[in-house]
């Protein structure tokens, strides 16, 4: 790389000085850009006004690090900048939505400040070397910024989830216990309306620590992902149960269909670490309650699999979920099923597969053969070896069998042994 023009430096001095000189309009114009461009920040004047003062205190910073050839590591985010993070984070605005201010508000910054730069009138040589330091330094500013909004941002958003949560899950463990309870009343103190259709859902991350990462923040922007997609008509009831686990209430209204693909994907296209298992959709304060045991149900069967599914509905594991309630004897019982196909290897797992996918197909090996890409007498000939291994018949009728293979479908390793075993 070149070396840096020796007056370059001073001449961004010139243009900090003379864009300064109109701080107030400047600052108004990024402000109402910003505004215009991301509809999140619309509508609450006391955001705006924040947003207003956070825009004039780091124009105010960068054009004195421009001005003074101040060394980075020498700044710290202004007070109203931390201040607008807390803010964003206390109303549930999005984390994307404050980054993408500082995106979209430096772009308008360098456009006063290019604009400035071309009225000096420097030859090519200086005007190139001023414009290079200008973004070097500029970029570097605002990444070190964004770097410290978003550290305020998400210890905020825990704080304030934590914070709020007192009251909310009170009221809540009243509902859950069945005691009479006030349903105006209630809805009131949740925010949250009763009479209507409810999705429950238990969201956690077992890798998550108390007081590290984005915690709770993290699990309430996944759930509010999932209420989007699902086109909820209100934000969901989120009540967190500790610093990496929390319950959460989807509102329905009046449609009770779920689209399952669509919650899935939302989970697996969001952070790998975090895990979410829902119920089936319930009405009014009996389906509040209804849905909730359900989720954590699955969620139970859920931690105890390996690995462990990022999203499970309780629909789909219902029957091995309300007889997990003892691992040990399940195990046992799936053992006394399966014989010998109960052992964690591959041969035995495609025959396991083969011949769920068989009961699936009500016993068509055509079907079966289609379904896994298969010659039918592959097929057929991994069945007669299932039936051998297990010294019982793989056919429709008593669903003992079925129920075996798709707990070890689920809960994997968990319930298998071991081919030494």
């Amino acid at each position: 790389m070149a070396a840096e023009h020796p007056e370059a430096a001073k001449q961004l001095s010139v243009v900090a000085e003379n864009v300064g000189s109109h701080l107030t309009d400047v600052s108004r114009d990024i402000g109402e850009y910003i505004v215009a461009e991301i509809s999140d920040l619309r509508g609450d004047s006391t955001v705006i006004k924040i947003l207003q003062a956070s825009v004039t205190e780091n124009v105010a910073t960068l054009l004195h690090v421009f001005e003074n050839d101040i060394p980075l590591d020498k700044i710290e985010g202004p007070a109203a900048a931390l201040e607008y993070a807390r803010r964003l984070a206390q109303r549930g605005i999005s984390l994307s939505a404050m980054a993408r201010a500082y995106r979209i508000g430096h772009w308008r910054f360098l456009q006063w400040c290019l604009d400035e730069l071309s009225r000096q009138n420097a030859d090519e040589d200086l005007a190139t070397a001023a414009n290079r330091r200008m973004l070097q330094v500029s970029f570097g500013y605002i990444d070190r910024v964004t770097e410290h909004v978003i550290e305020v941002y998400q210890q905020e958003r825990d704080h304030w989830l934590l914070s709020q949560t007192a009251a909310r899950a009170a009221r809540v463990r009243e509902i859950l216990a069945e005691k009479n309870i006030d349903i105006n009343r209630a809805e009131s103190a949740l925010g949250h309306r009763l009479r209507q259709n409810h999705l429950g859902l238990v969201v956690w991350s077992p890798t998550l620590k108390d007081g590290e990462g984005e915690g709770l923040a993290l699990l309430d922007r996944i759930t509010n992902e999932i209420a989007r997609e699902l086109d909820c008509p209100a934000r969901p009831l989120f009540v967190p149960r500790d610093a990496v686990l929390s319950w959460a209430w989807l509102p329905f209204g009046s449609h009770r269909d779920v689209s399952w693909k669509q919650l899935s994907d939302v989970v697996e296209r969001s952070d790998p670490s975090v895990h979410v298992c829902a119920g089936s959709v319930g009405y009014g304060t009996e389906g509040f309650r209804s849905t909730h045991r359900q989720a954590l149900r699955t969620q139970e069967l859920a931690a105890e699999a390996n690995p462990v599914p990022q999203f499970t509905d309780f629909s789909t594991v219902a029957p091995i979920a309300l007889m997990a309630t003892n691992l040990e004897d399940m195990r046992a019982w799936v053992w006394g099923i399966l014989g010998p196909l109960a052992v964690d290897d591959e041969n035995a797992a495609r025959l396991r597969e083969t011949a769920q996918i068989f009961l699936d197909t009500n016993c068509s090996y055509t079907a079966t053969a289609s379904a896994q890409i298969l010659h039918k007498n592959t097929v057929q000939y991994r069945i007669r070896k299932a039936e051998e291994i297990m010294g019982r018949p793989v056919r429709k009728g008593p669903t003992d069998l079925e129920v075996a293979l798709r707990a070890v479908q689920y809960l994997g390793s968990t319930l298998l042994r071991t081919r030494t075993a």
